[in-house]
């Protein structure tokens, strides 16, 4: 199973540090996750800036909101970041859930499903090189990028075998197995090969005090809007961050990504240190 690192939200600036030191500690992604209406970087825009400070570790969006963004100009992005990262993008796509995001894009929250639907066959053969309401849009991709979704919903949860290579599980490892569950039975329903890319999700901060209430600072700042005390809270004892890992491991993940809502970025190596504890 591999480790990712989700970055923190709060400086882009610091950023470059944080890949370069996920690349020397060994994780396998640096990812990022997407709002409009907040205060965080562009997530394409950033990892555009790391692929060029990196060379190995994949550069992930988690999740970026697709209805939000035009098909044609998402899919010139994606293939333009794929392409000079050489290949290391993976984009991690769902619709949506905050409604000030879909109001500030100016997009009717209560369709966003069927427009992501609609944008999946788009961007294939966009990278593919065909035409889009007759226009070559490119560059034109060898590969397409491996495409993950993310969500809860019924909904969200069949588009993966019907459009995706994965699914992204933003759930504490106590409930997640229902969601993995389902996700693999409908990928053997759809009569799919192998099996779909699991990617879990946990917060957390490591260090000493005021980088974890920094961290929780951040964290109920993000899901202030959710109204609910302590959702999303960050493990931060050593003993449950590495304990959590192992959970998501016990379920069958390919990959867990440990999100740093706090900027330290000496969480790096701490945080290499808990993942090379397990057993």
């Amino acid at each position: 199973m591999e480790i990712g690192l989700g970055l923190p939200i709060s400086d882009p600036a610091c950023l470059l540090e944080w890949a370069r030191r996920a690349e020397e500690c060994g994780f396998g992604t640096v990812a990022m996750l997407d709002r409009l209406a907040f205060d965080n970087p562009e997530p394409l825009t950033a990892l555009a800036v790391l692929a060029g400070a990196t060379t190995r570790i994949r550069l992930q969006t988690e999740v970026l909101l697709g209805p939000l963004r035009g098909t044609a100009l998402l899919a010139k992005q994606v293939a333009t970041l794929d392409r000079m990262s050489g290949g290391r993008f993976v984009l991690g796509i769902g619709i949506g859930g905050r409604e000030d995001d879909h109001a500030v894009a100016g997009t009717p929250i209560n369709q966003r499903g069927r427009m992501l639907d609609k944008q999946f066959g788009a961007l294939r053969e966009i990278w593919r090189g065909e035409p889009y309401r007759g226009a070559i849009i490119g560059p034109r991709l060898e590969k397409a990028p491996r495409i993950l979704i993310g969500g809860f919903a019924p909904a969200a949860l069949k588009r993966v075998a019907a459009h995706a290579d994965g699914f992204i599980c933003a759930a504490p490892a106590s409930w997640a197995g229902g969601l993995i569950n389902t996700v693999r039975e409908q990928w053997a329903e759809a009569g799919r090969a192998g099996r779909p890319r699991i990617v879990c999700q946990v917060n957390v901060a490591a260090g000493p005090p005021e980088t974890i209430e920094r961290a929780r600072r951040a964290v109920a700042g993000y899901y202030a809007f959710t109204a609910r005390e302590g959702w999303g809270e960050p493990l931060s004892d050593p003993g449950r961050i590495a304990a959590a890992v192992a959970e998501y491991r016990e379920l069958g993940a390919d990959e867990v990504v440990m999100y740093c809502y706090g900027d330290d970025p000496g969480q790096v190596e701490r945080l290499a240190a808990i993942v090379g504890s397990i057993e």
